[in-house]
């Protein structure tokens, strides 16, 4: 998931993403903004509410979005990966940051000041459509999270957003996806107890859906995935079997 070469050498970019929305030509342009930037595991690259005013654009690599509740809880707001701006919505209108990005293993990415970024969507209104579109697709999928998760039990829940990562992230043609995701950064995500968490992923895994490792989890089965996400049962009631 974090190397976005595929065969030939060439470059595969997530539609979803900033880069895969845009053309060749288009692309060229963004790719040449800012200068180039290595971060190493575990690196802090954006501070909730500092006040600076760049953006990310991720070559190479994942991190993850958090934010503090006001019970001092950490909250796992979003995972980017290639292809993704971070950090635009500081470097469109300049105010605080609402939320702390971190690195999760090496990540490779174009380090764009907002004078920069604002100048490009003006010299080239298509950049600008398809970095709006991006925002716009980022708060939709934050809304449908909302929908999704009201009344719906963990092991829902957790099919849901796995399967989502997986449609966002996964290249065409490949029958596995491999999401860089630790179980305690699962729980945050799915908002549930990581013992929780822990039951859910055996579900999956013994349905053959899922495979797990150290800091990882893959896909195996995406169709199967979203038949146990469309069957999740309300909060509270009995787990479904999986193998439904």
């Amino acid at each position: 998931m974090s190397n976005t070469r595929g065969r030939g050498g060439g470059t595969y970019w997530p539609p979803a993403g900033l880069l895969g929305r845009l053309d060749e030509a288009d692309r060229a342009i963004l790719l040449g903004l800012g200068h180039g930037v290595v971060y190493p595991a575990g690196q802090i690259t954006i501070h909730e509410a500092d006040t600076s005013d760049f953006a990310l654009l991720l070559l190479g690599g994942t991190v993850k979005v958090t934010a503090h509740a006001q019970d001092g809880r950490e909250a796992l707001l979003a995972v980017r990966m290639a292809g993704d701006l971070v950090g635009e919505l500081a470097g469109i209108d300049g105010q605080p940051r609402v939320g702390t990005v971190t690195a999760c293993g090496k990540v490779l990415a174009r380090y764009i000041l907002r004078s920069e970024l604002l100048e490009c969507t003006k010299q080239h209104p298509s950049v600008g459509v398809a970095l709006s579109a991006s925002v716009v697709a980022k708060l939709r999928t934050a809304t449908g999270r909302i929908t999704d998760f009201t009344g719906c039990d963990v092991l829902g829940r957790l099919a849901r957003i796995l399967h989502h990562m997986a449609v966002t992230y996964g290249r065409p043609g490949r029958s596995e996806t491999r999401l860089p995701l630790s179980q305690p950064e699962m729980a945050t995500l799915v908002g549930a107890a990581e013992s929780s968490i822990h039951k859910a992923l055996r579900a999956l895994r013994d349905s053959g859906a899922v495979e797990t490792g150290y800091r990882r989890i893959t896909i195996l089965d995406l169709d199967h995935l979203a038949r146990i996400a469309a069957e999740a049962g309300p909060a509270g009631s009995s787990p479904i079997s999986p193998n439904t």
